[in-house]
């Protein structure tokens, strides 16, 4: 139902003369839910530009590229119906995340990726969330045994990249504590403590060995698999090993906010307001509030923007504003606004029945490997539709 905001009969004639809608005031009142809506559009014109086997992977100035099930990407898009189902209650919405979805039943059993927290709990995960049942259920639980298989004990670690056998060198990227969510909640689902351990374990290595002391994050942090000895720590999306690349920022402080609501150990609440007092405090964060693609970028201001890392950042923040005092919530919500703000305006969001279907614009995949270079990508969507979600859950607005 719509909520109806009746106007005081003297200012019926001054938006009769001024020409301004009587309906103008509602709808700015309910701008989250018409992002929603715009949203709904904007998909239905991607779903016609994707063959029916593929998923939204991303889109080139209105080009668009579709990816495979075993794609990490391959997840946002149903997850991103999914979630627009929840909100609006739109038919076609859900009849269309099913029809993606079942793509990716096979997905359960792949022990070759670390990405399966991204792709089938993104996507199951928030199909369970509003249709449970015993058979999504399975596929998330057999996902999740299948993450479990890459940690290694002698690291305390899920590999990031590569074969499970390989005994050269084990890779760890900080957007692997998005995939422990997946494990928080097979160990709820199912008693078994063990992906309880692996997650927790994953979450303290890393919090030891990704960060430096201005809570920045390296991206690649590589060990020893026998010993767990760190060999070395780079980059392979930033750009230099130093350097803060924006997304993997975001990761981390999603990843830290999540650990802490899942386990409610206060050692990942400090690190997630580190982290975010790292972003929010950092001289090159633009007044947009819509970061570089990396803070330590050559070329700022004169280079790319990243909505994905911003839609992340955002997310992160309004989940991690309910768990501080007031003072430090109203700064995390109103960092959060400004973004989603952003991202909703002109110089982000795509205009109706452009870009391909996509909503946001400007954002990069990989720089250094000129791969996805200003283009809009399917998890800058997701989590600019998460963010939405979250923020008109907590009671706020646009």
């Amino acid at each position: 139902m719509k909520r109806l905001f009746l106007l005081p009969f003297y200012l019926l004639p001054v938006l009769l003369i001024t020409g301004l809608p009587v309906t103008g005031m509602a709808q700015s009142a309910d701008k989250i839910g018409n992002e929603f809506t715009a949203a709904i559009s904007q998909f239905q014109l991607l779903s016609k530009n994707l063959p029916p086997d593929k998923l939204a992977q991303y889109s080139d100035h209105g080009q668009v590229k579709a990816c495979g099930p075993g794609s990490w990407v391959a997840g946002f898009y149903p997850g991103s119906l999914f979630y627009l189902y929840s909100e609006t209650k739109n038919s076609w919405t859900l009849e269309e995340g099913l029809r993606r979805v079942k793509l990716m039943e096979p997905e359960q059993y792949n022990t070759g990726t670390h990405d399966l927290g991204f792709m089938m709990y993104c996507s199951y995960g928030n199909l369970y969330k509003i249709k449970p049942g015993e058979a999504v259920k399975q596929v998330l639980v057999n996902s999740a045994t299948s993450l479990s298989k890459r940690f290694n004990p002698a690291v305390g670690c899920i590999r990031s990249w590569g074969k499970i056998s390989d005994t050269t060198e084990f890779r760890v990227i900080i957007d692997n504590m998005m995939n422990l969510e997946l494990l928080f909640w097979a160990a709820k689902a199912t008693g078994n403590r063990q992906f309880y351990d692996i997650a927790v374990k994953h979450a303290n290595t890393t919090m030891q060995q990704h960060f430096r002391p201005d809570y920045s994050s390296y991206h690649v942090v590589v060990y020893n698999p026998k010993t767990g000895a760190v060999i070395k720590k780079q980059t392979a999306q930033g750009a230099s090993d130093a350097s803060a690349w924006a997304r993997g920022q975001a990761w981390g402080l999603y990843g830290f906010t999540m650990c802490y609501r899942e386990t409610k150990d206060r050692k990942y609440l400090r690190q997630a307001q580190h982290i975010a007092s790292f972003i929010l405090n950092n001289p090159n964060l633009p007044k947009d509030k819509i970061p570089y693609w990396d803070f330590n970028a050559p070329g700022i201001p004169n280079t790319d923007r990243d909505a994905s890392a911003g839609a992340i950042m955002a997310s992160a923040l309004i989940e991690l504003s309910s768990y501080v005092d007031k003072k430090l919530s109203a700064t995390y919500l109103n960092a959060a606004k400004e973004m989603l703000n952003s991202l909703s305006g002109p110089a982000y969001k795509a205009a109706p029945g452009q870009n391909g279907g996509f909503l946001l614009m400007h954002s990069v995949g990989s720089h250094p490997a000129n791969a996805e270079v200003d283009v809009a990508l399917s998890y800058a969507d997701y989590y600019y539709i998460e963010a939405l979600k979250r923020l008109k859950d907590a009671g706020g607005r646009l």
